[in-house]
């Protein structure tokens, strides 16, 4: 019997190892799946239209493919634009007096808003192809993901404990470096949470994004949001079962191999000067960690960041971004955008007196308000259930990996899935839908709130939890004093997603149809819906204009300054 000699050391550090062959395994299939994706970018559009969409199960593997690709793609723009957007508003006071007030703005433009003005241009920029609707539905899915995760990073920047600032200011750290190796790991773990809920807000308008019908331009896109269109449709509620069973499986896998990673990766960033007793885990952390496929891949990108981190600014733009503002730059900025202000002013004046009368404008107006009302005491119910339920989640790791992918797919959860049973239910007990339509607006929405309170006691110091237990502080005097406090900031930045996003929700709330019944509620997303569907321009511009209003006025009234308040008297110092 032969005897082999031992492999020596640096030999054993060559051979590939398990984590090695999955690493692998994942990287090159990846690759695989999107060079496939990419081909059918080409294919005409007409051919695709012609074919439709069928309702054979063995297309949904396809389809949940399409629809998790279009997520992920309008998820990387929504970091992008987070990582920018945000950070621009919450660094610079000139640029933040107007950036934050378009994110309300831009938060209360129903996505069917985004559709009808922007789906003639994206179909131009592709003519004939299929790559110009793809455009359109990954630009209107970006549009439930972008707004919550760039008011979640800009609420982080904003409450970055001044000690956090110094301490890299005394090691000389230049303003990108500080920015990724303080401020954005500072952020992550409530970010990483509002990833979590901006997918599922994706999933929730997913039928929006891929069955677009504005007038005359209808197309429906291979995915499960057209699958369950065609479904609703057809009255299959066999199809539909097989729909829920697609988006659950893509979840899982979602939770698996991004969410529960990003997590467990980002506990790192707790401001706590000892470990917690729970850390979360996660096998594919563990697998992207010790792969050295993975590291070999990720290496001239990480020596990158490194070298960017030795860069200095010029003398001047420190001067600049240490807040020694110019006079003549503040006459100068305020100036541009008071000439921007007047420009717009005037054609929404010109556009408001040509389109707009007063019998139509009162209508909306009322429509508006009914639906703030519902908006209102449904956000208030949700706030109720799911602040205390989110802190004592927040506060036991194992229990947050848990209800993770359980609250995912419960925020994902299409309110189109839940027409079935609502129009049965209404027609069959004759009741009124204007009021038991309304928890559809908040089906989804309610779960930023959630995944931000969580976030917020995840991110809680052991060292303030230690000293509420030390001086006996226990029952109502603990939620008063540590609990609710540690979250406001968290729970406030949640509302204004959600109240924002309730808005958006009552345009598929408000109108609910199953086979050939048809309910509506009276309300604005009803009227703006209607709109839409008969492609009448003027009346979607009105519904927009009037919802803006609504959600602006709301928010500069009541949030913005209970935010304020979290953030000037809860700030960790």
């Amino acid at each position: 019997m032969r005897i082999l000699p031992p492999v020596s050391i640096e030999t054993q550090k060559l051979l590939p190892r398990s984590w090695d062959i999955l690493a692998a395994i994942f990287v090159f299939g990846l690759i695989i799946l999107l060079a496939e994706a990419s081909r059918e970018l080409v294919q005409p559009i007409a051919a695709v239209t012609a074919k439709g969409i069928s309702l054979d199960p063995a297309n949904l593997p396809n389809y949940a493919f399409r629809t998790a690709l279009r997520m992920l793609v309008a998820m990387a723009f929504s970091l992008i634009f987070t990582f920018s957007y945000a950070t621009w508003a919450a660094k610079s006071p000139r640029a933040g007096l107007l950036l934050i007030p378009l994110l309300d703005i831009l938060q209360s433009v129903p996505i069917l808003g985004f559709i009808s003005v922007t789906v003639v241009f994206f179909l131009s920029l592709a003519p004939g192809r299929i790559l110009g609707a793809e455009i359109a539905a990954v630009f209107a899915i970006f549009t439930s993901q972008a707004w919550n995760m760039a008011f979640s990073f800009y609420q982080s920047l904003r409450t970055v404990p001044a000690e956090l600032t110094e301490a890299g200011k005394t090691f000389g750290l230049s303003s990108w470096a500080r920015f990724w190796r303080i401020e954005a790991p500072f952020g992550m773990p409530q970010l990483v949470w509002n990833m979590m809920m901006s997918m599922s807000g994706g999933w929730f308008f997913v039928v929006a994004a891929e069955a677009i019908s504005v007038g005359p331009t209808s197309i429906a896109l291979p995915g499960i949001g057209s699958y369950i269109q065609t479904a609703i449709a057809a009255r299959n509620l066999g199809a539909i079962l097989y729909a829920i069973g697609a988006m659950l499986v893509v979840i899982v896998i979602f939770d698996q191999l991004l969410f529960r990673p990003l997590v467990a990766w980002a506990h790192r960033f707790r401001i706590d000067s000892e470990p917690g007793d729970e850390e979360p885990e996660s096998w594919a952390l563990t697998m992207f960690r010790r792969s050295k496929l993975l590291d070999w891949l990720s290496r001239p990108f990480s020596r990158l960041m490194h070298w960017s981190w030795t860069l200095k600014l010029p003398r001047r733009a420190r001067k600049v971004e240490d807040g020694k503002r110019s006079r003549i730059a503040d006459v100068i900025w305020y100036g541009l955008l008071a000439i921007a202000g007047g420009w717009v002013t005037w054609h929404v004046v010109r556009f408001a007196c040509a389109s707009f009368s007063g019998p139509e404008l009162l209508d909306t107006s009322l429509r508006g308000l009914a639906t703030m009302v519902r908006v209102v005491v449904l956000i208030a119910l949700a706030s109720v259930i799911w602040t205390p339920i989110g802190i004592y989640v927040g506060l036991r790791p194992h229990l947050a990996q848990v209800i993770q992918p359980v609250a995912q797919f419960l925020a994902a959860f299409p309110a189109n899935l839940v027409f079935p049973i609502a129009v049965s239910l209404i027609v069959a007990w004759n009741l009124n839908p204007n009021i038991w339509l309304s928890p559809l607006m908040v089906l989804g929405t309610q779960w930023y709130i959630l995944f931000n309170v969580i976030a917020g006691a995840s991110a809680l110091p052991r060292e303030l939890r230690d000293v509420a237990s030390n001086f006996q502080v226990k029952g109502w005097l603990w939620w008063k004093t540590v609990g609710l406090p540690a979250v406001l900031p968290y729970y406030v930045t949640g509302a204004i997603t959600a109240s924002g996003g309730s808005w958006n929700a009552a345009i598929v709330a408000e109108v609910v149809s199953w086979g050939n019944k048809s309910l509506h509620a009276y309300g604005l997303g009803a009227y703006i819906a209607d709109a839409t569907t008969a492609g009448d321009f003027k009346r979607i511009v009105i519904g927009i204009f009037v919802m803006c209003l609504y959600v602006v006025v709301v928010n500069r009234l009541f949030w913005r300054p209970l935010y304020w308040y979290a953030e000037r008297k809860y700030k960790l110092a």
